[in-house]
């Protein structure tokens, strides 16, 4: 009897495959239909917050090397992940010591938490301290070196992206962005320029968004990475919101600060990554007696380009 009349309804049916194949080409196609070919489940992006990373990334005992904020088992993936496209590291480099990556990536996020020191990238040489964001392109490898303390940087890559894809890193002189620096100085200085300008309630929030010149028509930093430094004053909170990209995001200065999470209350802790899921109703609140603010990646490149972001305000009790 066929599998046809033996289910009670095409939703039963398995993978179908050719009945009499001719060709190696035609034994690898397979079928599904309308009722089991849209019922993939797969699991939550995972409403985390990663401490026990940085506290290892800050250990003086540490040695020079990556430390992953990995979730791929939990989100079924077969490569590390901090998000479905999106992986996020803490790199710790010891003074005076050097750390090589090569990310099979398209570009590189870095925010210094800690330390100074200078990155070389292809022919470029960038000299970073506190507080500084960089960006590194994909077709290149870096060397990281660290000045006279130890460093810790936070570095962001959309590895998941390509390994979704078994894609390679672009090919030299392809990659969508130069090496961009954004000093300390320089973000304090655009993002006092917002608060004196002000804005009104329709808009999300008093946050600097990084693009480059290479990405400017875009507004975003990679084709599908958007970066913004968030930031909330004290007794303030950002409306309940929700989006279609995840936010993966770095809590710099925020004691006294959490967010709500469909509901639910996610305390912040210094220097934690935290994952905000896709279509989850967030706000944040700041409860503390300073100016709180956090850098925020996104994969909101690729929804913005698909015109699938979904922003919109979310008023309810939270």
């Amino acid at each position: 009897m066929p599998d046809s009349a033996r289910s009670r309804s095409i939703a039963d049916l398995p993978p179908q495959t050719a009945a009499n194949p001719a060709s190696k080409a035609e034994g690898r196609a397979r079928y599904f239909n309308t009722g089991n070919a849209f019922n993939v489940k797969l699991p939550v992006v995972p409403n985390a917050v990663f401490t026990a990373e940085p506290m290892q990334a800050l250990d003086p005992a540490t040695s020079t090397g990556l430390i992953a904020c990995d979730v791929s088992s939990e989100m079924a993936c077969a490569f590390p992940a901090t998000s479905p496209l999106v992986l996020a590291y803490y790199a710790r480099i010891r003074s005076g010591e050097a750390l090589a990556t090569d990310f099979v990536a398209s570009g590189v996020v870095y925010y210094v938490m800690q330390g100074g020191g200078t990155t070389v990238s292809g022919s470029e040489t960038v000299s970073w301290g506190p507080g500084d964001i960089f960006v590194t392109p994909g077709d290149e490898s870096q060397n990281h070196t660290a000045g006279g303390e130890d460093a810790v940087l936070w570095v962001v890559t959309n590895e998941p992206q390509l390994a979704f894809e078994n894609l390679q890193a672009p090919a030299s002189g392809q990659s969508p962005t130069n090496t961009v620096h954004y000093t300390a100085d320089e973000l304090d200085r655009q993002i006092a320029l917002i608060y004196e300008i002000g804005r009104g309630d329709d808009i999300p929030g008093s946050a600097l968004i990084l693009s480059s010149e290479k990405q400017e028509a875009s507004r975003n930093v990679l084709p599908t990475l958007t970066v913004a430094m968030n930031t909330l004053p004290p007794g303030e909170t950002q409306r309940p919101h929700r989006h279609n990209s995840v936010a993966v995001s770095l809590v710099i200065k925020g004691e006294g600060c959490f967010s709500m999470i469909d509901g639910v209350r996610k305390e912040w802790a210094p220097w934690a990554t935290t994952i905000t899921p896709a279509v989850s109703v967030h706000s944040h609140h700041n409860e503390g007696a300073e100016q709180a603010k956090f850098l925020i990646i996104q994969d909101g490149g690729i929804f913005y380009h698909a015109r699938a972001m979904g922003f919109e305000f979310a008023e309810h009790p939270i």
